[in-house]
């Protein structure tokens, strides 16, 4: 690298320092392109993006179709608010809801905002059909969640640093260790509205439940008229090797199926993915008896719905279905679950590795408050691959759905390269 070219990225850097909130700890790389499964920093230097932007980028960057679609709209109207119709909205719902195979959506835009909407949903459900006294309703959690960072969402949250100094923090919670059917049976009672739940815990490690888990979890749901809502905004749109981590193991051929999975949730709540990472998307579905309790002024946003964000979403979720990228997670990560053990099984750096579809992490042999998966990600990125630790000992692996069996298999062996010349070091 020269010396001009490493100013660029050192000023881009120092940017942010100064005028962005420091609210993030980046991995020193500055993007400025994407490509497929490929990013190229300001200098040229081209990675293998190993984290899809927390899984928003399932369909690859920049992919032709949804960038079509979005150019072709943007020339056309991009917002209207709902204050009007607009001709793309009506059709999007549709598609949506025949789609995933539900009766209503309520469009929104972000992941957070989809959380925050589902939690109003279940709890005027609650109050409205389940009879639960005003001001008493409560929304089951999972320790170890990420389900975002509003106030009331983190009020489900048991990470110090998401909650230190945010409160006071919203009532009704109840937080109960996640995979645990028992202390699932034992919070439920009648005000109880409902139970949210992430399919597999991804901010948590990529945390994969028992097979039975969530199939078990609806079940006791049902027996206490409880809404199971699963927040598949990181595990849907195909990541997990099925349209839907909710479907769990069903064995549809397509693996893109809205018909008869292992579990339905009553809400499901989407984001990321859904755009394909163009634009902030996101989705709370559910059949007519749930979402019936939402009239006007209930809720809104006045860019949710809106017609750039409708032609987007309907050509990524198309890209999805085209090019079965569900089946092919699905392969992938069979593939990679397969040769990442072969590696662990030449070194003691890694204890174990897991995930289901593309969504991985390989869980490093050091204490959570070490700087060995950090230093791991470093080594990575100077190799040609960028991914990001979470929970300190922990490096999470999810690229883009469209990566080639062998494009994997070369980022199998940087991977390899780099934990064995790391632990050589």
């Amino acid at each position: 690298m020269s010396v001009i070219e490493k100013r660029q990225s050192d000023k881009a850097i120092a940017l942010e320092a100064q005028y962005g909130a420091h609210n993030y700890h980046p991995l020193p790389v500055v993007l400025s392109r994407g490509e497929g499964v490929y990013v190229w920093d300001v200098d040229g230097q081209k990675y293998y993006d190993f984290l899809s932007a927390y899984s928003a980028v399932n369909q690859g960057h920049c992919h032709p179709k949804i960038i079509g679609a979005l150019t072709e709209q943007a020339q056309k109207l991009t917002l209207t608010s709902r204050a009007f119709y607009n001709d793309r909205l009506g059709e999007y719902e549709k598609y949506l809801c025949e789609f995933f195979g539900y009766d209503k959506v309520l469009p929104m835009n972000t992941g957070a905002e989809a959380v925050e909407t589902a939690i109003k949903l279940g709890r005027k459900w609650g109050y409205e059909k389940k009879g639960i006294p005003d001001g008493r309703a409560k929304v089951i959690v999972c320790l170890n969640n990420f389900h975002g960072r509003t106030i009331t969402i983190i009020s489900a949250s048991n990470d110090p640093v998401a909650t230190e100094h945010f409160g006071p923090f919203t009532p009704g919670i109840v937080p109960i260790p996640y995979n645990d059917l028992e202390a699932l049976e034992a919070a439920m009672g009648p005000d109880v509205a409902a139970f949210l739940v992430e399919p597999i815990q991804g901010e948590a490690g990529v945390n994969v439940p028992d097979a039975d888990y969530l199939q078990k979890a609806h079940a006791i749901c049902k027996e206490h008229n409880v809404l199971l809502m699963a927040d598949e905004v990181q595990t849907g749109i195909a990541r997990t090797g099925r349209l839907l981590a909710s479907c769990g193991n069903c064995d549809c051929p397509e693996k893109n199926c809205s018909g008869t999975p292992d579990v339905k949730p009553d809400v499901l709540i989407l984001g990321k993915a859904i755009s394909g990472g163009v634009l902030p998307v996101s989705a709370v579905l559910a059949n007519d008896p749930v979402m019936e309790v939402i009239r006007p002024g209930n809720h809104g946003s006045t860019f949710g719905g809106n017609p750039l964000a409708c032609a987007v979403a309907t050509a990524a979720l198309e890209v999805v279905a085209e090019e079965r990228l569900a089946e092919k997670a699905d392969a992938l990560g069979r593939l990679f679950r397969e040769k990442m053990q072969e590696i662990i099984d030449d070194t003691d750096l890694v204890r174990l590795v897991r995930g289901k579809g593309l969504l991985n992490a390989i869980v490093i042999d050091d204490s959570e408050d070490s700087s060995t998966a950090w230093e791991i990600c470093l080594a990575l990125k100077e190799n040609g691959l960028l991914a990001k630790p979470t929970h300190g000992n922990i490096i999470r692996f999810a690229p883009p759905l469209v990566m080639t069996e062998e494009e994997l298999l070369d980022c199998l062996s940087i991977i390899r390269k780099t934990l064995l010349e790391y632990q050589q070091s």
